[in-house]
């Protein structure tokens, strides 16, 4: 488990397909499962902790304990039914048994697919733990150690050093918490059970097609309870689409040839659009009385423009590229610093779709080549809701009008704007910051 998407997932901020797939580590700050049958637990691989026999907290019938009993009994029909399209892929049939072989389910894997921390951590909790003086000297170290490679990786792509050094130490400490569930094993039970099966079944065969080109070793294939590996913790999918062999050795090795490793982080971040020789975005201070509608990813103006309305960087340092095109992101709504999100932000969101994880990417970097921290506060002193209080948030905007969802407990734009029209409606600043005051508000209180 990767200690940056574990604390991804239990943060209230959009997190997309990739994401989920990619880590499932919400139980960091522990979970609640929801079920009325209890039964015997599936003997957990290795000693770890077994599967709880309950019904998953989505409420979707293929996570009820019924339905992941009948597939699980079924999962050896499943992986040989695979056979067809493996075959397709060039996968040999040799190579098909042997990798195959002695798979079993990983049931515990449910639960966390389906895991709803009650708690969850606030964005300015999550940057200390992740951009910090242990992991910024380490970075440096690694900076220095891979200097060629990085040279060589920079000049080709024209992906910041800094920002693959980032999101290796980000996702997974330096190569240090990597995960180590078979990749096979979990997404073969996940193309298998549950409510994911289709999107699983390609990393499934992509995890096979790897193994059959031989760029991986099956040992060397281990990673997340949801399939993503190596120090940059990537998908089989993604790796079948972005990895590259850096030294010329023929094979792509991102978990333990450093070449590999970087070339291939950086092709990603090139192929989804990277733009070279700029930067990802600006903190900046939002004028006091400034309309927080304006603060939403699809409402991306020049920079100049938003000069106009008051924005500027701490200290009044100028902006180097007036024309480009930026949109407000405010985290902590009104009471927390602003950032100006360009084009290299939006990329580093198609590399993990979590508003916070890319802020700690780019800030990272930052620090990285001398940056100094964020210079406004945070508001520390205000608590993160519980997942029972933003589901109830939810729910009496629901009741107002303004969210049209299913109210989940999970926040992400669709909350954020219909809290916005919210506090417009009652002249509150439209910040869509879900903060105890906010929730007061809609109790009437």
């Amino acid at each position: 488990m990767t200690g940056a998407t574990m604390v991804a997932a239990a943060l209230l901020l959009p997190v997309s397909a990739r994401a989920q797939a990619q880590n499932g580590l919400s139980n960091l700050f522990g979970g609640i499962f929801s079920g009325a049958n209890p039964a015997p637990s599936q003997p957990a691989p290795g000693g770890a902790q077994p599967w709880s026999g309950e019904d998953g907290a989505s409420g979707h019938p293929l996570m009820s304990a019924s339905a992941i009993r009948e597939a699980a009994s079924n999962f050896n029909n499943c992986v040989a039914a695979m056979w067809p399209d493996a075959a397709r892929r060039g996968i040999t049939q040799e190579n098909f048994q042997r990798f195959t072989a002695g798979l079993t389910p990983d049931l515990r894997i449910m639960d966390l697919m389906d895991s709803q921390p009650e708690f969850t951590k606030s964005i300015w909790d999550y940057l200390d733990i992740l951009v910090n003086d242990n992991r910024l000297a380490k970075g440096r170290e690694v900076l220095a150690k891979y200097k060629a490679q990085f040279d060589a990786t920079e000049k080709a792509t024209g992906v910041d050093r800094t920002i693959i050094a980032s999101i290796w130490g980000i996702e997974s400490n330096y190569s240090t918490q990597m995960g180590d569930r078979s990749v096979l094993q979990s997404t073969a039970t996940l193309a298998c059970i549950g409510r994911r099966q289709a999107y699983f079944k390609d990393e499934f065969l992509s995890g096979l097609e790897i193994l059959n080109r031989g760029d991986l070793r099956p040992e060397q294939l281990r990673g997340s309870w949801a399939g993503a590996f190596g120090p940059t913790q990537f998908m089989p999918t993604a790796f079948k689409r972005f990895a590259v062999d850096g030294d010329g050795d023929g094979r792509r090795d991102v978990v333990d040839n450093p070449t590999d490793l970087i070339a291939s982080t950086a092709n990603n971040l090139k192929k989804d659009g990277w733009q070279s020789g700029q930067t990802w975005g600006y903190e900046v201070v939002v004028p006091q009385g400034f309309n927080y509608m304006l603060a939403d990813r699809a409402k991306a103006m020049t920079i100049a423009q938003w000069e106009k309305l008051g924005l500027k960087r701490p200290a009044n340092q100028p902006f180097p590229q007036p024309a480009e095109k930026a949109y407000l992101l405010a985290p902590a709504g009104a009471q927390g610093p602003g950032f100006l999100m360009l084009q290299n932000y939006r990329v580093i969101m198609k590399y993990n779709p979590a508003e916070a994880y890319a802020l700690a990417i780019g800030h990272f970097a930052d620090r990285l080549r001398g940056g100094q921290p964020f210079v406004q506060p945070w508001p520390r002193k205000e608590r993160e809701l519980s997942r029972t209080e933003r589901l109830e948030l939810q729910q009496l905007l629901a009741q107002r009008g303004f969210y049209k969802g299913t109210p989940d407990g999970q926040f992400g734009g669709q909350t954020r704007e219909a809290l916005r029209n919210f506090q417009a409606s009652i002249g509150v600043p439209a910040d869509g910051f879900a903060s105890s005051d906010a929730l007061d508000r809609l109790r009437g209180r």
